[in-house]
């Protein structure tokens, strides 16, 4: 046990924690940016570039995440590109979770009551002001969770990026026990590590959500209104 709790505060340990948040989060970031893309244009692009939104969502939900990873650390310098293992595992990773946010993001925008479109057109906006200001910010309550089960999951499949040399909390752990043979104490620590970081993930979308549910807000609302009125 102390051997866990030793790997598990130690700087190595630490800093591969962090570098496997910022996989995580910026791969996240640009996978949203890019699903939000690409269901905007399936959603109401014109017919080549619909085809092309689908064909890009087939291609990278029909082929392992691993495979997209190799190919692009071994492909990108075949074309004089020549990228740090950490960036290639980024972009692999975005262009992957970009396809099936596009997914979760068109999902959320067709829950939307098409109703309030036709309102806000007769209030005077235009469709760029109408998505916006009402098409948008109810598309996010819909998607937020959904958003967070793949936020956990690209967390989880950061570990992948281990396969092409980035010194991630997995990758870590695997040096470190084929040189002490600890495989219990080094792997122990790093599942510490990852449980850790998913419980914040959980618990910062489910703030999120409570943030944005209307029902509460508006309870919260009314308990003021109620205090000033006394």
């Amino acid at each position: 046990m102390s051997n866990v709790l030793e790997y598990t505060f130690s700087s190595t340990f630490l800093v591969a924690t962090w570098k496997t948040l910022l996989l995580t989060v910026i791969s996240m970031v640009l996978g949203i940016v890019g699903g939000l893309l690409l269901a905007l244009v399936k959603n109401g692009g014109p017919a080549p570039a619909r085809w092309l939104a689908d064909a890009y969502i087939w291609l990278f939900r029909g082929t392992p995440v691993l495979l997209q990873l190799i190919f692009v650390f071994n492909v990108l310098p075949l074309w004089g590109i020549t990228l740090e293992a950490f960036t290639c595992a980024v972009i692999a990773l975005a262009l992957n979770e970009a396809a099936y946010m596009a997914e979760i993001v068109r999902g959320g925008l067709m829950g939307v009551d098409r109703g309030q479109r036709t309102a806000a057109h007769m209030l005077g906006l235009n469709p760029v002001q109408t998505m916006r200001w009402v098409v948008l910010p109810q598309t996010l309550r819909l998607v937020l969770p959904p958003t967070g089960n793949q936020l956990i999951g690209m967390l989880k499949t950061s570990a992948l990026a281990s396969v092409v040399s980035v010194q991630d909390l997995l990758l870590t752990a695997q040096r470190t026990a084929s040189a002490n043979f600890d495989y219990v104490g080094t792997l122990s620590a790093a599942a510490i590590h990852y449980l850790v970081l998913t419980t914040i993930f959980t618990l910062a979308v489910r703030a999120l959500e409570r943030r944005l549910d209307v029902d509460v807000r508006a309870r919260k609302q009314g308990q003021i209104l109620t205090r000033e009125t006394l």
